[in-house]
């Protein structure tokens, strides 16, 4: 009897964490209501449904290249819950990606959300790095029509290895799946992390942590 009450007491609390990571909708949709003064739990406040409107769920103006002078050789066009409010509770979003010849998505990561990547146009070289401690490198070069899955939090990158531009779309499993970029997080933050902190990290002297600190 014993065993049987701690197997439903483990079953219970699978379940609520299960609901509590990703509830299922209880309604048509819940257009966020990003004016609403309640406390957000999970996603933001749903609209009255009798104000729906086709805009709320649309998007235009993915078809137009995205400007990629910048330092990274990037620029990555989000179609998320911020940009189509009718994504709110429904857990998708997606992203264009244009890259310069030589172009880079830094490694990240998505902390709510698996991705996955089909290439549009040109060469990409991709891949994610496992969690500790294996850390191993999954990697593969893609061509246009090729596509390859970043699971759920780990890091992960991109690069344009043709000499033209290069396009991707990315689909994630959240509507609002969140961005880590790795070395804004370490050499970037506000307040600083401590150099000692890094130094020892990275087992370097302070002056290269200062040196990284300061393109931030």
């Amino acid at each position: 009897m014993a065993n049987q009450i701690v197997l439903l007491a483990i079953v219970a609390m699978t379940c609520s964490l299960v609901i509590a990571f990703e509830p299922k909708p209880l309604q048509d949709f819940c257009i966020a209501d990003t004016t609403s003064s309640v406390i957000r739990v999970n996603g933001f406040p749903c609209l009255d449904s009798k104000l729906a409107q086709a805009d709320h769920f649309s998007f235009g103006g993915l078809h137009m290249p995205g400007n990629t002078t910048n330092p990274l050789g990037v620029k990555i066009t989000p179609v998320n819950v911020a940009q189509i409010p009718g994504l709110n509770t429904l857990g998708i979003s997606l992203a264009r990606i244009d890259y310069a010849p030589g172009g880079v998505t830094p490694p990240h990561t998505h902390p709510r959300a698996t991705e996955i990547l089909t290439v549009v146009k040109g060469k990409l070289y991709v891949g994610f790095v496992t969690s500790n401690p294996e850390n191993k490198l999954i990697s593969k070069v893609l061509k246009k029509g090729d596509v390859f899955v970043f699971p759920v939090g780990l890091v992960h990158f991109q690069q344009n290895l043709g000499s033209g531009t290069a396009i991707s779309q990315s689909s994630l499993s959240s509507q609002n799946p969140g961005v880590i970029t790795i070395a804004n997080s370490v050499f970037g933050p506000n307040p600083s992390i401590s150099d000692d902190v890094l130094a020892k990290a990275f087992q370097v002297d302070k002056s290269i942590i200062s040196s990284l600190q300061a393109q931030f």
